[in-house]
């Protein structure tokens, strides 16, 4: 029998056993043949279910926009751009998919630090630029990157390198968390600068998730994770706009908040009041003319919800559910056959989908408190479709190591 456990200190270790044959015949069915592997169906189909429902609803969501005087765009503008990140990201996706997980691990220090040189150089005036008083972008070209969604891929990438190879101090909090945590504390002071709390939260939840999943003592894990919520409250009450937010959040339909601080989440709230079970129909909702902010974006599940009804959201919200607990199992079945760097990124993944997209959908329906982070896959945005993308290609390419290695073939 293989499985893996935490010992008392913490470590994270696989465990062989004889007698159990239903699990001893789970990680390997030798064979030499290398040729016949599929990739896994129920993840491309998700995935691409997601992502036709996204350009689907970006086109829906961002019509009316051409009407709006801060845009001034034709009507199929966003629709096109959509689609061309698409491509990019398909591209870039299908070479992922064909780069060996152990290249990913040698490499996941220098991508990390790549990632780290961007979150500086887009807080260099005229090269990073700003949208609504945050530096979040860099001009390539004809794209704008936004650096914290490519640290989003680097921390996961780096995070489980980091845990693999320090798995024997794993109880320790010198040897086993702290430079990880000087390491992430760096990102996030670069992050806030932007600022951009929601990807912070992201990067965060990566990178601790890995690192819990990776056997770190649970007193530390608890430790740490007391400070950080301390940290994120302290940023909350020093900034009088993000304290705002909270107090329009606890009662959005006060006089004072519904046409201030809280008008995205009323006009939110009331898109998906309008969509009942089975919505208004495909292009016929009226909070995207104009009256929703960002309803292309951080809120296109609130458009979903009015054209599409509670089973259109119910839908998404299913796929999203099957997507993270496959992640999940690819990630498990990795770690049983002792590929721990790609268990670990796999796991992160699922983390990384189930967080954001739980984020996602509490700001959209009033659970949480608003804060820009978009739908996974769905939402419009080049530089966030591309991270999921890769992320995607990354998912598939640890089950494609994972059943060659069932075959007996080596990666």
């Amino acid at each position: 029998m293989l499985k893996y456990f935490r010992k008392g200190e913490g470590d994270l270790q696989i465990n062989t056993t004889e007698g159990d044959a239903s699990e001893a015949a789970i990680p390997y069915a030798p064979s030499r043949s290398m040729t016949g592997i599929s990739p896994d169906w129920g993840v491309l189909f998700v995935v691409f279910s997601l992502v036709l429902i996204g350009t689907l609803m970006v086109f829906s969501a961002s019509i009316s926009l051409s009407d709006s005087p801060k845009y001034k765009v034709a009507v199929d503008a966003f629709l096109v751009k959509h689609a061309i990140s698409l491509g990019v990201a398909a591209v870039v996706a299908v070479i992922v998919t064909t780069i060996p997980m152990k290249v990913w691990k040698q490499f996941s220090p220098l991508i990390f630090f790549l990632g780290f040189v961007l979150l500086i150089v887009v807080l260099i005036p005229g090269i990073g630029k700003s949208v609504n008083g945050s530096y979040r972008w860099i001009q390539v070209g004809p794209f704008q990157l936004q650096a914290t969604e490519f640290m989003k891929v680097a921390a996961l990438l780096f995070a489980a390198n980091f845990t693999v190879r320090k798995q024997n101090f794993m109880h320790s909090f010198k040897k086993g968390f702290l430079p990880m945590g000087i390491v992430i504390g760096l990102v996030g002071l670069l992050v806030l600068l932007e600022p951009d709390l929601g990807a912070l939260i992201m990067i965060v939840c990566i990178s601790m998730g890995i690192l819990f999943l990776g056997g770190i003592n649970f007193g530390i894990f608890i430790g740490i994770f007391v400070v950080l919520i301390s940290i994120f409250i302290g940023v909350i009450l020093t900034s009088p706009w993000r304290m705002a937010r909270i107090f329009a959040y606890l009662d959005p339909w006060s006089a004072d908040h519904a046409l201030g601080k809280s008008y995205q989440l009323s006009h939110s709230l009331i898109a998906f009041g309008r969509g009942e079970m089975f919505g208004v129909g495909l292009g016929d909702a009226i909070e995207k003319q104009n009256y929703l902010p960002e309803a292309h974006t951080d809120f296109i599940l609130a458009i979903i919800g009015e054209e599409l009804g509670f089973v259109g959201v119910l839908v998404v919200l299913a796929l999203f559910l099957w997507l993270v607990k496959r992640a999940f199992e690819i990630g498990r079945k990795a770690i049983l056959l002792k590929h721990f760097f790609s268990g670990l990124v796999a796991q992160g993944i699922a983390i990384w989908f189930g967080v954001q997209a739980f984020i996602n959908v509490g700001v959209a329906s009033g659970l949480l408190p608003t804060k820009g982070l978009t739908l996974p896959f769905v939402s419009y945005g080049g530089s966030a479709l591309l991270a999921c993308l890769a992320a995607a290609a990354l998912l598939l390419r640890v089950d494609y190591e994972n059943k060659l290695t069932m075959r007996g073939g080596m990666v």
